[in-house]
């Protein structure tokens, strides 16, 4: 995870023609912009953004049973298990992150995965998401289909990467709230810990979340995430 954070450094530039995208099969031609620009359908499902958007909406079944779409809705650095898609290169991030009309179709691709888990997007300007409606029935199958942890890994790096992170601290203390207070998802704990926490690039918002989960954590002493006598209040951090 400190990997990903490090590959996502130094990406608001507004300089992007010094950057090596020469393993860009097209150059000029940017897969995940046009596919969210709507100029291609995704492979092999040939299904369109608005589509995805529009008629996969509720779709549970689909939505858990196909493993394809995942890259596609929520591209990153690293290849998936889908080789047809395609991964984000440095040129593309930046543009991406400047396209107002891609990013407001990545909310969406947002929104529709919420809903698959049972979660609601409460602001968009802040990140705040909340239980919804349908949690008990999809948070049952959150439980019992660990593959979609290693989803929800990547939709926040993917958030994080295009200029969306502000989605990311939100999403995770949610989750850690229902694994640690409430143990609703108990099956998603260890990736809680281990993985959404440490894909949230904000420092500060990461080191607040990790003395959330520390607060929330039994037994106290069998915490690994973070120092514990900084964390206990026991000694202070030499940074603060």
């Amino acid at each position: 995870m400190e990997n990903f954070r490090r590959s996502c450094q130094d990406l608001d530039g507004n300089d992007i023609s010094d950057d090596n995208d020469d393993d860009e099969k097209d150059k000029g031609h940017f897969c995940n912009l046009a596919f969210y620009h709507g100029q291609i359908k995704s492979s092999p499902d040939d299904v369109h953004i608005d589509e995805f958007h529009q008629q996969w909406w509720g779709e549970y079944d689909r939505l858990e049973d196909v493993h394809s779409y995942i890259q596609w809705l929520f591209p990153i650095q690293e290849p998936g298990v889908n080789c047809r898609a395609h991964v984000l290169t440095k040129k593309e991030i930046k543009l991406f992150r400047k396209d107002k009309q891609a990013k407001c179709k990545l909310v969406k691709s947002y929104k529709l995965m919420l809903d698959f888990y049972g979660v609601r997007l409460v602001d968009e300007s802040t990140g705040e998401v909340e239980r919804a409606p349908n949690w008990k029935d999809r948070f049952r199958n959150l439980n019992r289909y660990s593959h979609n942890n290693l989803r929800i890994t990547r939709i926040l790096k993917c958030l994080g990467t295009l200029g969306l992170k502000h989605y990311q601290a939100p999403l995770v203390k949610f989750f850690l709230h229902e694994t640690l207070v409430v143990g609703h998802l108990q099956s998603l704990k260890q990736s809680v810990l281990d993985y959404f926490m440490f894909a949230v690039l904000d420092n500060t918002e990461r080191q607040e979340l990790v003395r959330f989960a520390f607060k929330h954590f039994k037994p106290q002493e069998q915490f690994v995430w973070g120092p514990k006598k900084i964390l206990s209040g026991e000694v202070h951090s030499s940074k603060s």
